[in-house]
């Protein structure tokens, strides 16, 4: 796919429309060749369409197995006009489309201080089932039930994208993360899959690390881990905690796969509180969709793109608010889109 290519574009809520905008702008600046097909999705869908996922929405992203997707609102129950019925459009998208493994890789930006440096870790997410599967019950008035799944199909499916993923990558290690010593059946299971995966890539070191242990050394000794698998909460929790070693959220890019095709995100908030007032940085939406690139096999325009954002980073002048700049969206933007 290194002719131009046709992707989905879901601006999203809040600032999605205005990081949209910068990212769409820097690809066309770097003559990136991917024409744009917008969708609606998320609560401004269902303000307007009636839809947080209308199905022109699924079916354009089915017809081009390619999107490009900003923030969505995802109220915590109770606390939007909606009501509890406001279901995760992500969760939707991802079971919908049978989206089964999350990418999240997690690099060190230059420029921005945090505790360590040279963070460079891929945190790989089972995507449709765990506790994520949605199957919670009222037993009776104040007793809730909340069912975790498990199956051998997506516990080694997952495990395959994995070391399949870290040998195409060079990569040296596999750590499958879980909690097996409680969970025993459905952990132990994941577990079970794992290792026997692990024993068709010889080349590549394979170990185990409980979750907890897990969130405690990646905050003290990162440079222990290389790439991560994992069930679907622990996945979430996780990955968040990576971003977190290398600046946050704003700075981390995202991928969603499955054998029909793929959806690329921001994953950070929709942040409504500076909606509009083009300040918002786009840099994880940026960087998803230089992986968008690189999964299209446009790699050179992908690295160039990478590579100017670096740059502007490194030279720290023309930053966003949140990174300790005073630059705009835009402002940002074009910086990078001139080194491009």
């Amino acid at each position: 796919m290194s002719s131009d290519v046709s992707a989905v574009l879901i601006e999203g809520d809040g600032i999605g429309p205005e990081i949209a905008e910068a990212v769409v702008m820097v690809l066309d600046k770097a003559k990136a060749g991917v024409e744009w097909e917008r969708m609606p999705a998320g609560y401004t869908a269902l303000l307007e369409h009636g839809s947080t996922l209308p199905e022109r929405t699924l079916t354009a992203i089915r017809e081009k197995r390619l999107a490009l997707k900003g923030p969505l609102t995802t109220p915590v129950a109770g606390s939007i006009e909606v009501g509890s019925d406001f279901k995760s459009v992500n969760v939707q998208l991802r079971r919908t489309l049978d989206l089964y493994a999350n990418y999240r890789p997690v690099r060190t930006v230059p420029g921005v201080k945090t505790r360590f440096s040279d963070i460079d870790l891929v945190f790989i997410r089972e995507n449709t089932e765990g506790l994520y599967s949605g199957l919670e019950h009222e037993i009776t008035d104040g007793v809730v039930t909340s069912l975790k799944v498990a199956t051998r199909k997506a516990c080694t499916r997952i495990a395959e994208f994995a070391f399949e993923f870290a040998r195409r990558e060079k990569r040296k290690k596999v750590t499958g993360v879980h909690k097996a010593n409680i969970m025993k059946l459905s952990d132990g299971l994941a577990l079970e899959c794992y290792r026997a995966v692990s024993k068709k890539f010889p080349e590549i070191e394979y170990d185990e690390k409980i979750i907890d242990a897990t969130a405690m050394a990646l905050v003290m000794t990162p440079e222990k881990f290389d790439v991560l698998v994992m069930e679907n909460l622990y996945g979430d929790i996780l990955s968040d905690l990576g971003a977190g070693l290398v600046g946050g959220l704003g700075l981390a890019a995202s991928g969603n796969f499955g054998a029909l095709g793929a959806v690329f995100e921001a994953v950070h908030g929709s942040a409504p509180d500076i909606a509009g007032k083009g300040i918002a940085n786009p840099t994880a939406l940026l960087l998803s969709a230089v992986e968008l690139l690189r999964f299209c096999g446009k790699g050179e325009v992908a690295q160039r793109i990478s590579d100017a954002t670096l740059e502007v980073y490194r030279e720290g002048k023309t930053l966003t608010r949140d990174i300790g700049g005073s630059a705009s969206t835009m402002t940002f933007a074009n910086a990078i889109a001139e080194r491009v």
